[in-house]
């Protein structure tokens, strides 16, 4: 008899996947962008988050079936609410961004990390996919070091400095705190991008089921 997680069109990998096209583009746009201030780093974060958290809810459904819903549903909702908080004009301040990322990144990389290393300890017992376990506790430890070193900037950090030829240029905490940002970013879009493309082994059956 066929399982319902087989039958369905979309698995976890198509998950991970969406999540590392999403996070390349933040990269990407933080990258290539001359201005790390707090406006465009909530901007970017603000698309990435939006973006992220309805991939997140619409695989609660298309990728996990009854009783694997609440992480997916869980990390969506906090997600949604990060970008939707980020993506009001007049909240684009350099406080908001710190306390924005770093409340967004410690909550969910917690809970994405919790959940992994349940599932661990569940991939033990054969009945869940211990690749995906092992990638979600990773996605959530560089979560938690994301907030825990944009906890480490001072916000109002600012270094002169002068390169011959170039000029004079000041160094902040928000142009750190934003670089901190792409950062996590680029970590996990190679990191699900691989994860997506590698190959991996279905979990075994439970013992009641192989009956």
């Amino acid at each position: 008899m066929t399982s319902s997680s087989s039958a369905r069109a979309f698995e976890p990998r198509h998950l991970q996947l969406v999540r590392a096209l999403f996070a390349a583009v933040a990269a990407v746009m933080i990258t290539f962008s001359p201005d790390h201030s707090a406006a465009v780093g909530l901007s970017v974060f603000s698309g990435f988050a939006m973006a992220s958290a309805i991939v997140w809810l619409l695989s609660a459904w298309l990728v996990y079936g009854p009783g694997q819903r609440r992480l997916p549903i869980v990390l969506g909702a906090l997600t949604l609410i990060a970008g939707g908080v980020s993506g009001i004009p007049t909240l684009r301040t350099t406080l908001a961004f710190f306390v924005i990322v770093i409340s967004w990144a410690l909550v969910t990389g917690l809970i994405e990390g919790i959940a992994g290393l349940r599932g661990l300890r569940a991939a033990e017992r054969g009945s869940v996919a211990r690749s995906e376990a092992r990638d979600g506790l990773t996605v959530g430890v560089v979560g938690v070091l994301l907030a825990l070193g944009t906890l480490a900037v001072q916000p109002a950090y600012a270094l002169q400095y002068s390169i011959e030829e170039a000029g004079s240029f000041t160094l902040t905490g928000i142009t750190i705190a934003v670089g901190l940002f792409g950062g996590y970013a680029a970590i996990v879009a190679v990191y699900l991008g691989i994860a997506g493309f590698s190959p991996r082994r279905e979990p075994a059956p439970a013992p009641e089921e192989a009956a």
